[in-house]
């Protein structure tokens, strides 16, 4: 199977190759070139995507989203879905999502690695829109990064971010210890 050489470098980053990866690879690639985008130096493409698999590994190395940049946001719907927007056209977005029966379900027939291989040969040659719905939609841009201070957690002694700090009996907790979590002693 001839893998493109970009997905040859996302699988080295995420350390395989695999269906899930091989998704957000397609995910990725279909919407910044609809877009006429490139890998973000900062933060103006952003993602939302709405699964924690494999797929997100291919959105953070050929997109350039990513948590310490704050331009990768999670909801945790369990969806092979992808949301990317630009900072230079605000208030629009392509929203890519995997299509039913796209690659063959899990049983069946086929052998774990016949199955395995039959969706990577499905995902890197089918025609796009086999795959996914790519959709323009209405969408508001998430606020971009910004740095909170820390401050110490009355139990536990470490930093913080201060948004985070909950208030319960006149001391300030990180969240851990807010739910009753000891730490080892110092």
């Amino acid at each position: 199977m001839d893998i493109p050489e970009e997905l040859r470098k996302a699988a080295a980053f995420h350390g395989h190759l695999c269906p899930g990866l091989t998704i957000g690879y397609r995910a990725s690639r279909a919407a910044m070139e609809r877009m006429g985008l490139a890998r973000a130096y900062d933060e103006e493409l952003v993602c939302v995507v709405e699964n924690d698999s494999c797929s997100v590994d291919a959105v953070q190395f050929l997109a350039g989203c990513t948590f310490g940049k704050g331009n990768l946001v999670f909801e945790d719907h369990g969806k092979q879905v992808f949301t990317f927007a630009s900072r230079r056209r605000p208030g629009k977005a392509l929203r890519v999502s995997l299509k039913a029966g796209a690659i063959p379900p899990p049983g069946g027939d086929l052998d774990p690695a016949a199955r395995r291989e039959e969706a990577l040969r499905i995902l890197i040659t089918a025609p796009l829109e086999d795959l996914f719905f790519v959709d323009e939609i209405d969408f508001e841009l998430p606020g971009q990064a910004r740095i909170h201070q820390s401050v110490l957690c009355d139990n536990c002694g470490e930093p913080t971010m201060e948004t985070r700090i909950v208030e319960s009996g006149g001391r300030r907790l990180c969240i851990p210890c807010s739910r009753g979590w000891n730490p080892p002693p110092r």
